[in-house]
């Protein structure tokens, strides 16, 4: 029998209490699900005229619907794509500004990184949208949108290479520097390489949060999923069923950077520990050819 170091092994008592609560909870699920089936059941939410503009591509509105869908999703995935290009660009610059900033206007760096943390990015973009305008700057919603997103996510970014860079031994940068390199070389040259790698799994987690933040564009009349799906139960008269649809869809996309950032992180493991072995290695090897080198000269 094992232990766990985190809990006591259930004994017969526990077990039949355990199985009591869960069987308990299970009827109480059903009971809940019974209960907003018949609510749909009530209110139609289930009839054939509801679901066939979505599923069926027999119905008369099929193909127009999933066009729609497919405009919005690829609007969806321009405007994620483009703040994500923008958030790097800006938070790399603003993560290296405030590692090699001077204590004289490092809080001016400071401030404004968190300032712009502790605005709601639905504010952000409102605000873009709504300002900018007033000053001359005319531009497409699409714009507004990625302004607002990448004046959020950078500063995040910003944090996360910064974290990434003070996560480094000490000895890179001192090694940089006896090798005669300048502090620019050394950051780019030896610092934001390593950041960067060590990083790469929470950068890419953080294009998650950018995908789902791009629904906030409806505020400004940006044609993206949420708000094209909006249009569509308008006409249809279908919101459960649509918005039902949107959400899978935002699940999928989602799951799928989920993945890719778990199939890094495994990656760059894999990578350091058959780094750390093939290391392993040659050192042994050089130890037996110096011992054999020993052996021959005695």
């Amino acid at each position: 029998m094992t232990t766990s170091v985190l809990y006591d092994t259930p004994g017969p008592k526990a077990k039949r209490r355990v199985l009591f609560f869960s069987v308990l909870a299970a009827i109480g699920l059903l009971a809940v699900v019974y209960v907003v089936y018949r609510q749909l059941d009530k209110q139609d939410q289930f009839a054939e005229d509801k679901w066939t503009p979505l599923f069926d591509p027999t119905n008369q509105y099929f193909d127009l619907v999933w066009q729609r869908l497919g405009e919005a999703l690829a609007a969806t995935l321009l405007a994620a794509g483009l703040a994500v290009v923008f958030s790097l660009i800006i938070g790399t610059a603003l993560a290296v500004t405030r590692v090699t900033s001077a204590p004289w206007y490092r809080w001016a760096v400071v401030g404004l990184i968190e300032l712009l943390r502790g605005i709601p990015v639905v504010i952000m973009i409102f605000f873009v949208a709504r300002v900018l305008p007033e000053y001359g700057v005319d531009l497409e919603p699409l714009w507004f949108l990625v302004i607002g997103l990448t004046l959020y996510n950078s500063v995040v970014i910003a944090e996360i290479v910064r974290a990434g860079i003070n996560s480094l031994p000490r000895g890179q940068r001192e090694a940089a520097e006896s090798l005669g390199l300048t502090r620019g070389q050394t950051l780019r040259l030896v610092l934001l390489p390593q950041a960067f790698r060590a990083m790469l799994p929470a950068l890419i987690s953080q294009l998650v949060v950018v995908l789902k933040d791009t629904s906030l564009g409806f505020i400004i009349s940006y044609e993206e999923t949420v708000r094209v799906a909006g249009q569509i139960v308008q006409n249809l008269g279908n919101p459960i069923q649509t918005y039902l649809l949107i959400a899978v869809i935002f699940i999928l996309v989602n799951y799928a950077l989920s993945r890719l950032a778990i199939y890094v992180e495994r990656r760059l493991s894999r990578g350091k520990k058959t780094a750390k072995t093939e290391e392993g290695a040659a050192t042994l090897a050089a130890d037996d050819l110096a011992g054999a080198g020993a052996t021959n000269v005695g």
